[in-house]
């Protein structure tokens, strides 16, 4: 346990710095052990049986109030343009030809929002928009580590990773409500390619344990008129309702599997998280975005060949790739010049990460968090939910940048609320 009665004076005294609450951070490393990470682990891979496939980190990150108003300030912002109503004419052609899904629903029912935690001119922390996606994360699964955090550790009871006054038990609700709209937990399905070779699939089982629902690979399900089945126990079972993880990009490098479904077919099914959103909410409308959290973004064609003599302080950015393919992090003039179909790629003010997490050792971590909202029907606006934290030591986020480092990897923020109880 990480509480005293010192811890709550030091807090008290300490909680209005800059930085990630350094009262709360302190005490957490000074209790922090490598035997208590470990049985947090074990703890939580045990409800899965094997441990998850992605590098979960030793520390939530604790997000002072400031910041908080902050980031919630910087979302606002983001969704006042997805949520205008020309947004929808603006963004069709983030729609790749061929990859256009009928039956398109009038808004996406998640949207992820990812922030860099940096340090503005007087050294504030503050975020800065790194990618938004209209598309699924570890909804469920992030839950469950957020418990399982507050389990082992005694944090203040005025730190939370839910928002909207939203508990585990509404939240969970809420979510299934999105996934499965009314409907039976067997005609919906969770899809994606191999679901159970993803790195993800730990969020699946989290789904499938919360509300029953399968996760089918697209390639099993069969095609008969308008309407979809996947098989189980020797049984035909119609498809009413997709929880959709398959992403184009990834799908179109399997030309091994057999599809009788393809995503693009008019067939008789709702979509939980329609497969355009993923297109409309991502780097493509980043140029629409006009707020000190966003870095200066424009499409490529913008500059009608009068490029920024500086593009040494801009990434590039290719639109219609994923997982990072073909963006150049070092720009030179020959870059963009070279390119034949500038209305495709964007240039984006490079941005540069805080080390604001400090670990026992003494030394900085980078952090990123990702806001999750859903939106379900009827409502006007997305609904803040929870988050999801990445920590890098790397020159970048990502797994090949933090091989062998401790402090990385996968976690969740505990956010400050407005009083102390």
């Amino acid at each position: 346990m990480i509480c005293s009665s010192d811890f709550y004076l030091n807090y008290s005294l300490f909680r209005f710095q800059t930085g990630m609450i350094p009262s709360l951070r302190a005490a957490f490393n000074q209790a922090f052990t490598e035997e208590k990470y470990q049985a947090f682990l074990k703890d939580l891979y045990s409800g899965f049986g094997h441990e998850i496939e992605f590098r979960i980190a030793e520390t939530p990150v604790f997000i002072p109030l400031q910041l908080r108003t902050r980031i919630f300030e910087a979302c606002d912002h983001i969704i006042d343009v997805i949520s205008n109503p020309d947004f929808h004419q603006k963004t069709d052609r983030a729609i790749p030809p061929g990859k256009n899904v009928p039956h398109e629903d009038k808004q996406t029912q998640f949207l992820a929002i990812d922030f860099a935690v940096c340090e503005d001119e007087a050294g504030e922390l503050t975020p800065q928009l790194i990618e938004m996606q209209g598309f699924p994360s570890l909804y469920a699964f992030q839950d469950v580590i957020s418990e399982k955090f507050r389990n082992h550790y005694d944090f203040p009871s005025n730190l939370d990773y839910l928002f909207s006054g939203l508990t585990s038990t509404s939240y969970r609700k809420l979510l299934g409500d999105v996934i499965m709209n009314g409907h039976n937990p067997e005609n919906v399905i969770l899809m994606d390619i191999e679901p159970q070779l993803q790195k993800t699939k730990v969020d699946f089982m989290c789904v499938k344990e919360f509300y029953g629902v399968d996760s089918i690979c697209i390639s099993k399900l069969k095609k008969k008129g308008r309407s979809l089945y996947y098989t189980k126990d020797g049984r035909e079972i119609l498809v009413k309702r997709i929880y959709n993880r398959v992403i184009f990009d990834e799908l179109e490098k399997r030309m091994d599997l057999n599809l009788e479904f393809t995503m693009v077919e008019d067939v008789d099914v709702e979509w939980a998280g329609h497969p355009n959103w993923f297109f409309r909410i991502s780097k493509f409308s980043m140029p629409f975005l006009h707020s000190k959290y966003v870095p200066e973004t424009k499409y490529l064609s913008d500059y009608q060949g009068k490029f920024p003599a500086d593009l040494e302080n801009f990434v590039l950015k290719p639109l219609f790739s994923f997982a990072g393919t073909g963006v150049i992090y070092d720009v030179k003039k020959e870059n963009v010049e070279s390119i034949t179909d500038p209305e495709n790629y964007i240039l984006q003010k490079k941005i540069y990460y805080a080390s604001a997490l400090q670990t026992p050792e003494g030394d900085g971590v980078k952090t990123e968090i990702r806001m999750l909202f859903l939106w379900p029907y009827g409502a006007e606006r997305p609904i803040a939910c929870t988050n999801l934290i990445r920590f890098s030591k790397g020159v970048m986020m990502g797994v090949k940048f933090n091989k062998n480092k401790t402090w990385v990897g996968g976690s969740t923020a505990f956010f400050e609320q407005e009083t102390i109880n």
